[in-house]
């Protein structure tokens, strides 16, 4: 395999970006962008640290993520698994990417800026779901926000609930967690109490 070696090497292989793929940049959230961000309930958070980089999952409710101004974005940090590895990776190196996802929706929002990790109580409290509020928030100042264009999402068929994969044809978090523990670990009753232990830690 010869790999790439050089940038002109890659922009020699494809044309330059069209004017729908450059005029669609802000560097603060647009009305328009600000709808994106309110309607979705889930995004992918990529940071990057000394050990490498991070892409996890945040989920909540529709607009979980605050749009304080427009150049500011709030996410708060619900229950986990407490690794921490992304907070951890913004306290040292403060850049971050976001991918917003709206189901039904071939468009994605993207989101590049820099962050900071709150525990302040007032911020925290804000953000409390049924009584409960995350333990810190991340405060992320937008450098570059625009839409994702759909190819990806027709590509994939990712909203089709024809093309559902069947969990049963997939590995249970429980067998996985056995199999990686030597079965000291995970095992049928860890799947058999996982719905009721997430019901009372969601938020």
């Amino acid at each position: 395999m010869s790999a790439i070696a050089t940038v002109e090497q890659l922009e020699a292989i494809y044309r330059r970006p069209n004017d729908a793929s450059t005029v669609k940049v802000a560097d603060r959230s647009t009305p328009s962008y600000r709808v994106m961000v309110e309607k979705s309930p889930f995004a992918l958070l990529a940071t990057c640290g000394p050990e490498g980089l991070d892409c996890p999952p945040r989920g909540d409710l529709p607009g979980f993520v605050r749009i304080q101004d427009p150049k500011t974005l709030m996410i708060p940090d619900r229950r986990g698994n407490n690794r921490i590895d992304s907070l951890r990776n913004i306290v040292r190196d403060p850049r971050v990417a976001l991918l917003f996802l709206i189901p039904g929706s071939g468009s994605m929002l993207r989101v590049n800026g820099r962050a900071q990790v709150s525990a302040d109580p007032d911020l925290l409290a804000s953000f409390k779901v049924e009584g409960k509020a995350p333990r810190t928030v991340i405060v992320m100042t937008v450098e570059e926000i625009y839409f994702q264009c759909a190819r990806a999402i027709v590509r994939s068929d990712l909203w089709n609930p024809d093309k559902r994969v069947d969990p049963k044809s997939l590995p249970t978090p429980g067998q996985i967690l056995a199999e990686m523990s030597d079965d000291r670990v995970g095992g049928e009753q860890y799947d058999r109490e996982w719905p009721e232990r997430a019901r009372q830690t969601m938020w």
